[in-house]
């Protein structure tokens, strides 16, 4: 199993994390994503979206505000039990009571208060679902362990509607796709974990936790809680605003209960890098599942000083970018740069030499088994998108 510190040195050698601010001695607890980072993050993200909104009927997306009117926050009973973990600011340019906000501590709460709205807007039936991915922050008195534990962080959020006593049912369901979605992005080393009632958030009626054999132990990567209808009843009593639902089937109208599997994007980026960092005698290997690769491809002329090699990697380099996010590499020796490619994931890589200039083909190289094959330039898309997608 990789150390802790071989994932960061990596993830700062090879572009995937930095210290946040590092120039000025960083801040705890804050981090920015170099480009690799930045795509590593957003396949996950894109991964999951499809997953969980593109591919079901029964689910929808928002976006909501960052900072929300504050009441919502006493509604949920943020302010009153997590206000020391709360980032406060100031609304206006005059700083007094009536200004105070707060930088979002949690994505759920912005779903739960436009409840109603995306009701009404989309005409949705029970059961459904509103998902939401998007920025959180926590004042966290100990961040730690790299990116697990920070004070800025990203969360994909669903909450999913359904009728008063089909909750657990509907629970029990949501464990089992999360875990299989984990399982299809090659996630490994991983478990379930029921906490117990004086484990669970006030909220709760019951929760699992999906957790992740990290170098620092086993660790919660999402948790799947069956909230009840504490989230709906607190803001209608609060908002005195009618939120309930009418059940066309039944003609009752009812506060709906809600399973929310809650997952950290962050947290799910660095279980991923642990599972997929590999060394094998002389090389470092990212053995990332191809659909969170940061690169799908990389594409090598042999040499550098070449002009028609250059002009023929070009033109499959150009024609391969139209469909997936394409690398380039043409210094040192292609020993070297099947290794770094190795070390930040790309699946495969593609080199035109002389031959391929003779006879139209490509040497394409797969990153885990290293083994070569020449393949005509015009069967190159089919050859790659076959395993890119198996």
């Amino acid at each position: 199993m990789a150390t802790l510190q071989d994932i960061v040195s990596l993830a700062k050698r090879r572009g995937f994390i930095y210290p946040g601010s590092e120039i000025y001695g960083g801040m705890a607890g804050f981090y920015d994503y170099g480009p690799l980072g930045n795509e590593l993050k957003f396949n996950i993200k894109q991964s999951w979206w499809r997953n969980m909104v593109q591919m079901r009927d029964d689910v929808v997306g928002i976006s909501a505000a960052i900072i929300m009117n504050p009441k919502a926050w006493e509604a949920s009973g943020h302010v009153g039990t997590f206000s020391d973990e709360m980032f406060k600011t100031s609304v206006g340019r005059t700083e007094n009571d009536s200004s105070v906000a707060y930088l979002r501590p949690e994505t759920a709460g912005g779903i739960f208060v436009n409840f109603k709205n995306v009701l009404d807007s989309m005409h949705l039936k029970l059961p459904f679902g509103i998902a939401q991915i998007g920025k959180a922050f926590r004042n966290e008195i100990n961040p730690r362990d790299f990116i697990f534990r920070t004070r800025e962080f990203e969360q994909m959020e669903l909450e999913y509607f359904v009728r008063p006593g089909d909750d657990e049912k509907a629970f029990d369901k949501w464990v089992k796709e999360r875990v299989a979605w984990y399982k299809s992005i090659g996630l490994k080393n991983i478990r379930e974990h029921e906490q117990p009632p004086e484990e669970r958030a006030h909220y709760s009626k019951a929760t699992i936790d999906i957790e992740y054999e990290f170098p620092f132990g086993w660790q919660e990567i999402e948790g799947i809680a069956n909230r009840g209808n504490f989230d709906l009843t607190a803001h209608q009593k609060a908002s005195v605003k009618d939120l309930a639902y009418f059940d066309e089937e039944t003609k009752e109208k009812y506060l709906p209960y809600v399973i929310e599997p809650s997952a950290g994007v962050e947290r799910i980026m660095l279980a991923v890098l642990c599972d997929a960092y590999t060394e094998e005698d002389d090389r470092v290997v990212l053995k990332l599942h191809p659909t969170l690769a940061p690169y799908k491809v990389a594409v090598f002329p042999l040499l550098a000083n070449k002009e028609k090699l250059i002009a023929k990697a070009e033109s499959i380099r150009d024609a391969l970018k139209k469909r997936w996010m394409t690398a380039w590499d043409d210094r040192g020796n292609i020993g070297k740069r099947y290794r770094s490619q190795d070390e930040v994931g790309t699946p495969f890589c593609v080199t035109i030499d002389f031959d391929s200039l003779e006879q139209n083909d490509v040497t394409v190289r797969d990153r885990d088994t290293m083994e070569q094959k020449r393949v005509a330039a015009s069967d190159l898309e089919a050859y790659l998108a076959e395993r890119l997608t198996s």
